[in-house]
Formats: C-alpha cells, structure tokens, sequence
C-alpha cells in the first residue's frame, strides 16, 4: 500500500490491478479501448483503494491547457435550449467559464441511470457543476464517489450534500420557500380561496396528475418542495385548509404541462378562481388551457407564475417572482473556478428574489366560477 500520506496515483492502481499505467489511464479516458470486465475491474480497484481518477488539474499544467466544466443536470439534451431559465443559467455558466478560457460541456439527464454514469465516467472535465438533480440521484452520488470538484445549483440542498459525503460543497441558489411564500400570499390577499396548483415533478420519473399530501411529503426534489411549503405557509396564514387545495404534477416544466393540469384543476368544482404555477412556462400553459373554456385573465382567472422568464412573463403580464437564472450560473462558475485554483471561497451563496406584480393576478370576479 503507498504512504497514507500522499496521493494515490494511477501508477499505484496500475500495480494492484497488474497492468500498466497506460491501462488504467485509459479505463478513465479512452474507455472503448478496454475490454468492458476490464474497465470496470479497473474502476472497482481504484474505488476500493480510495483513487479519484487522473488529476485533471494537473494534466492542464502539464500541457498548457485547461480542459472543460461539466454541466450535470436531470434533463433531456433540448430542454437545455428550449427552456429560457436554463438559457439564462448556461449564459452564466458560460460567462464565468470563458474568463478562464474554459468551455462547457452537456451532461444531461437519461431516463437510463446506467448511461448516465457511463457519460460522467466517461467525460473527461476539470469539475462539475450540477444543476437541479434529486436528493437521491445516483449520478450525482458517481461525482461525490470520483471526488470530482463539485458545485450545485438550486438542488440537492447543502444539508442533503452533507449526508451524501460533500458537506463542503459549494451551494448557489435562492430562498424557493420564502419567494413562494410572498407569491401565494400576494394571491390570496386579493381574496382567492378557491385556489388550484400547477406543480412540476415531485420526483423523477412518472408521476400521476394530482399529487396527495403523502407524495408532497416524500417529494426528493428540493426546489418543488419548498415552493409548495411556502405555499402551504402563506395558506396557513390565511386560515386556508390546504387539504382543500388540489395540486396537479407534471414530469417537466413545460407549456404542456402547464396545460394539461391547469385542464384538469379548471374541470374541478367549484372551479379555481386562481392557478399557481411553479413556473412561468407552466403558467402559459396555463393561459391556453383557460382560453380554451373561454376564461379571461385576470377577470375569471388569476394566474401566478415563477422565474420572471426573458420573453414569457412580460409577454403574459404575469404576476411572478423574478430569480436570477443567469446569475446563479456565474456564481456556480466562480466558484467552481476557485475550487479549482484551491480557494475555498464560499460555501452557500443565496441570491436574492423579488415579487413581481402585473396584470393576470386581480381579486375574484363575477365572471369567476
């Protein structure tokens, strides 16, 4: 065994699994090179033994380069350029990175967690930025276990980080539970009681239309959660039963989804006289669905999005809360950089928000159901 007190290297798997250090270079760079039960005997080896894998660092010295930052995120590939808030957040992932001449690169979600892990193992990155995975994704588990330098945006939450073995990773995001707060609150001081949710996904994978307390209770995606709590703490102070308040789930935040449960919210009787959207692309969605049972907004129907969106929510006059996507994904770069350059710089940076009032939010009209 080498000395506990210095690095393992490559040379020292190399010697524990009997091959050559050009071997097990390749198991982590130019894996088609190796015979599938090889590489993997390889990646055990060096998993058992505490290896992290080649120093990128240090091979960007060596040759004069800095290699990229991976971006790990739940999505599919288009959501990436379909989404204006994910826009926003790679522009400020971008921003960051190219001060350092530094590219990105892509790696989204898969509906197969095993080619997931086999994209991460496979890319070859100086660190990762993970944006908005579950508490209990195992891709992100691969990053902490590889001790790849690691920063995340919006979710797992620094205390979930802690319990999967990073308690010193650098956080960025926004108080989701208190932004949401100020947004119900807004809503149901106008005077709405009959009040229908528009949620995105509780957790990964299918999900059913309308969500019961149970599964907003073992909810393992931190932003939904909290905004939902907030919510729940703005109903609380309104003397609202939140049991009474039906809540619709979609798999990702999209105009489609946004339809198809604010269709299903506006069949229930009696019919909401205002739909909270967790996004503003769910509350276009929104918008179409009430058009289509000949509702206006706001004169029957209130609607409230989040994010603020470039070219959404003042298009819709919404009422929301604006966040700063682009922002986060600056300080997510920042930050990732300084790991890099061995400065610890800070662990949680929490970026603030802002309730913004427009047009699709009014009190309750005689037109309302």
């Amino acid at each position: 065994m080498p000395p506990a007190s210095r690095r393992l290297r490559l040379q020292d798997v190399a010697e524990r699994v009997g091959v050559s250090a050009k071997t097990v270079s390749n198991a982590y760079r130019n894996p088609g090179q190796l015979r599938s039960d090889l590489r993997r005997r390889i990646l055990e080896t060096a998993r058992d033994m505490g290896y992290r894998g080649p120093d990128p660092l240090a091979a960007g010295l060596r040759l004069g380069v800095a290699g990229p930052i991976g971006v790990l995120y739940a999505n599919a590939l288009a959501y990436a350029f379909d989404d204006p808030n994910t826009n926003a957040l790679l522009g400020g992932l971008s921003q960051g990175a190219q001060v350092a001449g530094r590219g990105l690169l892509l790696l989204p979600g898969s509906a197969d967690p095993q080619q997931r892990r086999h994209a991460l193992d496979q890319a070859i990155v100086d660190g990762i930025v993970a944006s908005s995975l579950a508490d209990d994704d195992a891709v992100l588990a691969r990053v902490v276990d590889r001790q790849l330098p690691l920063v995340v945006i919006d979710q797992p939450r620094p205390s979930r980080l802690a319990a999967i073995g990073a308690p010193r990773t650098p956080w960025v995001g926004i108080d989701d539970r208190r932004a949401a707060y100020l947004l119900a609150d807004h809503v149901m001081s106008l005077g709405h009681r009959q009040i229908g949710i528009v949620s995105f996904a509780l957790r990964p994978g299918p999900t059913p239309l309308f969500a019961s307390q149970a599964d907003v209770d073992s909810a393992t995606l931190a932003v939904t959660r909290d905004r939902l709590g907030g919510y729940r703490d703005a109903a609380e102070r309104h003397r609202i039963d939140w049991s009474t308040i039906p809540l619709t789930q979609g798999g990702d935040s999209t105009p489609e989804e946004g339809f198809r449960g604010a269709a299903a919210l506006l069949e229930r009787q009696p019919r909401p006289t205002a739909l909270i959207c967790l996004s503003d692309r769910l509350a276009e969605g929104a918008f179409t669905a009430a058009a289509d049972v000949g509702l206006r907004v706001p004169d029957d129907l209130s609607i409230a999005g989040f994010d603020d969106a470039p070219n959404i929510a003042r298009h819709l006059d919404l009422t929301t809360i604006r966040q700063p996507s682009r922002e986060k994904g600056h300080q997510a770069a920042t930050a990732l950089l300084a790991r890099l350059t061995g400065d610890a710089g800070n662990l949680i940076t929490t970026l603030p928000t802002e309730l913004i009032v427009r047009g699709s939010t009014r009190r309750p009209g005689s037109g309302a159901g």
